[in-house]
């Protein structure tokens, strides 16, 4: 067994949109991490049977992401989920204050992110560069809006952002991987290794399913919205591919907290 540590903790409540951190958080089997992507921009051209909250599970393209509209990044948007209320800023100065739980809250998100894309650009390869209205969709705890239809969540290691840091003569921000835990105690690339073993986190128990591969979005200031780091590139570069984390399927119910010691165990050598 090899003893890693949980280092950090985040959730995106609203998919492409600011990170959370959290000191906990909960594992739910068959489900990922309650509150992860819970809600969705949706694009209103969008074909779907209803335009109620609880929109099923689509592919990102129907939805307005980071990666096609990187100025979103410079929102800091954070929610209350004691309320429901999500408060939108920019350099300090807020922008919107809505509930999540009411009709008129949800139409003034939808609006706000409608008006705030007729102001900014998509970036060249976007999938969905309409500037079609948007609607928010998904609900707190119910809903949930990952990237790939098999529920999954996503750790990367401190070895490897640390190593990409030095690579690029600078700080590398792990926002820009968007991950929901950083563990310590492995090399850079490292949790390459983990792929088909299960690990320990607190009390919950994962199966790491496989690596990911990276988009643009990891060019993009977390803080600024702009591209000004080509990582995409330098992985390319320097190591013939272009990935950084791992996916994981929880198999096992529990909570992880930050300072949690983990352990993995060889289940597979394929998944």
């Amino acid at each position: 067994m090899t003893k890693i540590s949980v280092q950090q903790l985040f959730i995106y409540p609203i998919k492409g949109l600011s990170v959370q951190k959290c000191d906990r958080v909960h594992l739910k089997i068959g489900y990922g991490i309650p509150g992860d992507r819970a809600f969705a921009l949706m694009y209103r051209d969008v074909s779907v049977e209803t335009l109620h909250c609880n929109v099923s599970w689509m592919n990102k393209q129907n939805f307005a992401m980071q990666n096609d509209w990187p100025g979103l990044a410079a929102l800091d948007c954070s929610y209350d989920s004691a309320t429901g209320t999500l408060t939108v800023k920019r350099k300090g100065i807020e922008l919107l204050v809505a509930d999540t739980n009411t009709s008129k809250g949800r139409d003034l998100i939808s609006a706000f992110f409608t008006g705030y894309l007729a102001g900014i650009y998509p970036s060249q390869a976007a999938r969905h560069p309409n500037r079609a209205p948007l609607q928010l969709v998904g609900e707190f705890g119910e809903t949930r809006y990952p990237d790939r239809e098999a529920v999954h969540i996503s750790l990367v290691s401190q070895g490897t952002v640390d190593r990409l840091s030095e690579l690029a003569g600078q700080a590398i921000d792990v926002r820009r991987f968007r991950p929901n835990i950083v563990v310590d105690g492995v090399p850079a690339w490292g949790e390459f290794d983990w792929v088909g073993q299960e690990m320990q986190l607190g009390s919950a128990r994962i199966l790491v399913t496989a690596r990911i591969n990276r988009c643009l979005n990891i060019d993009v200031n977390p803080e600024t919205g702009e591209r000004d780091i080509g990582l995409l590139s330098l992985l390319q570069k320097h190591f013939q591919h272009t990935q950084t984390g791992v996916l994981a399927q929880v198999i096992s119910s529990g909570n992880v907290a930050i300072g949690d010691e983990s352990y993995r165990r060889v289940v597979s050598n394929s998944v």
